[in-house]
C-alpha cells in the first residue's frame, strides 16, 4: 500500500507532540485553513508517493523515539494507511498522536460510511482534533495552534462514549518551573 507523503519523515521533535517524537507528514487537505502553518501540504496530487512498507522499516530503525505523530496535510484523508502506520508503531511501543482538521465529532459520522475511521482512531493515543481558526490562535495552547483545538484521548472516547479530553498540557494546569541548571 502506498502513502501520499509532504515530506521525508523528520525525527527528534519536540514540538509536535509530547516527548521527542518522529513526525510524518501526510499529504493533502481539502480543510485549507486561513493561516494553516503547511499550506504546501494541501494539494492531493503534491508531496510524494511512499510505500508503506518502507515506512515501517524506517520505525523500525528509530533510536531514542517516544512516539510518532501523524500530520499534514490531514492523516484523515488516508486512514487506511495511517491507520497501518499507527499499528506498527504501536507494536514497537511508540505512542501516536494524530493532528486533524475534522472534530472527533465528524470522524465518528465518517465512520458510518467507512469503518476505517473508527478503527484509526482506536490506535491514537492522542487526537488533535478541530480546524485551525486564525482568530482563535493562541501561543497558550500547547501542542495546538488554535483555542478550538482539542487534545482528546480517543480510546477513552470511544470506550466511554464521550468526548474525553486531555487537560494535562493545559498551561493551567502545568506549574511553570523557574529552576536553572548551572554547570
Amino acid at each position: 500500500m502506498k502513502i501520499r507523503l509532504a515530506a521525508p519523515i523528520q525525527t527528534d521533535s519536540i514540538v509536535d507532540g509530547a516527548g521527542i517524537r518522529t513526525v510524518i507528514w501526510t499529504q493533502g487537505c481539502s480543510h485549507k485553513c486561513k493561516g494553516c502553518h503547511n499550506p504546501e501540504t494541501h494539494d492531493f496530487n503534491g508531496g510524494f508517493a511512499y510505500d508503506v512498507e518502507d515506512l515501517k522499516k524506517e520505525i523500525d530503525n528509530l533510536k531514542s523515539q517516544d512516539g510518532i505523530t501523524l500530520s499534514g496535510g490531514d492523516p484523515m484523508f488516508q486512514p487506511e494507511a495511517c491507520n497501518l502506520i499507527a499499528l506498527h508503531a504501536k507494536s514497537k511501543g511508540l505512542n501516536v498522536w494524530c493532528y486533524t482538521g475534522f472534530t472527533y465529532e465528524k470522524l465518528l459520522e465518517m465512520a458510518k460510511e467507512k469503518p476505517i475511521y473508527k478503527e484509526f482512531l482506536g490506535n491514537i493515543d492522542v487526537l488533535v482534533d478541530g480546524p485551525f481558526i486564525l482568530s482563535k490562535k493562541s501561543f497558550d495552547c500547547i501542542f495546538r495552534g488554535s483555542t478550538n483545538q482539542r487534545l482528546i484521548d480517543p480510546k477513552e472516547s470511544l470506550k466511554s462514549g464521550s468526548v474525553q479530553i486531555i487537560t494535562k498540557y493545559d498551561k493551567k494546569n502545568n506549574v511553570e518551573k523557574k529552576e536553572c541548571i548551572f554547570i
